[in-house]
């Protein structure tokens, strides 16, 4: 083999697992192209080329791309150390059509999953979907639309209206929010209920009570969060971490939900 071919595929050691057939190479800051869209993906460290791969899709906030994703310590940071097979896919024109379920994004975004099975060997019972911002709320629209076969949902500062329809729903939903936040506004219940930005999955899943308070916890010095837990739910588990902060990704918020939902001990981001 010439060198430059044995660099490539020792960069790119992607393979056609379910036809065999050859694909174009992507990695990193080189997009995978799917149809006239395309989205980033990023392995993690040390992966075999061989173990099957949970996977968390991120969609990115509003003006932003893949790019961005596959390098930020709080989101690929997080997935890298973690074995999480990370895809970002771009939106049509650096944004997210999640505003009524007539979108093409969720088809899209399912569409990245699926060409990544082309090219990793995914764990299918260990899909998460997460997102920030305008993501965030895409995340939210994505697993209310295709949701059944996703894990968990990890959503970060965006929601949709608590009262749209979810014809489908994840096994599991995570969502942190800042009583702060002017962008993408907390939505605060009846006479300031905090525990109102997660009512849709709530009502959703079947969840009964005003859930367990689980106190407050952290994972840095900059960041303290208030949960609240509904575990007896008849379909799945809500979780809501509420911080006194504004329009961010907490660090590490993402970390810490995937070790909780990997079976990993906690660790630094």
């Amino acid at each position: 083999m010439r060198p430059f071919l044995l660099a490539l595929a020792l960069i790119w050691p992607v393979t056609a697992f379910a036809t065999g057939a050859e694909i174009a190479p992507c990695h990193d800051a080189v997009p995978c192209p799917l149809d006239e869209r395309s989205y980033h993906v990023k392995e993690p460290d040390g992966w075999d080329g061989i173990s099957p791969l949970p996977v968390l899709l991120h969609f990115h906030g509003w003006m932003r791309q893949g790019t961005l994703i596959v390098k930020h310590g709080r989101i690929s940071g997080a997935t890298r150390t973690r074995g999480v097979l990370l895809l970002a896919p771009n939106g049509t024109g650096r944004t997210w059509d999640f505003w009524t379920r007539h979108t093409d994004d969720v088809d899209f975004a399912a569409a990245v999953i699926e060409d990544a099975a082309r090219r990793y060997p995914i764990d299918r019972n260990r899909i998460f979907v997460s997102g920030y911002s305008y993501g965030s709320a895409m995340a939210w629209r994505y697993v209310c639309e295709n949701g059944d076969d996703v894990a968990a949902l990890l959503a970060v500062s965006g929601t949709l209206d608590q009262f749209t329809n979810c014809p489908q729903a994840p096994q599991e939903v995570r969502h942190v929010h800042g009583t702060r936040d002017t962008v993408m506004a907390f939505p605060f219940g009846p006479g300031g209920d905090t525990t109102f930005p997660v009512r849709l999955w709530r009502d959703r899943l079947g969840c009964a009570g005003p859930g367990e308070d689980m106190g407050d916890w952290s994972v840095t010095q900059h960041d303290t969060f208030t949960r609240t837990t509904w575990s007896d739910c008849e379909a799945g588990q809500v979780t809501l971490d509420v911080h006194g902060r504004g329009h961010f990704i907490p660090r590490g918020w993402i970390a810490r939900q995937l070790d909780d939902l990997l079976g990993l001990p906690p660790s630094e981001p």
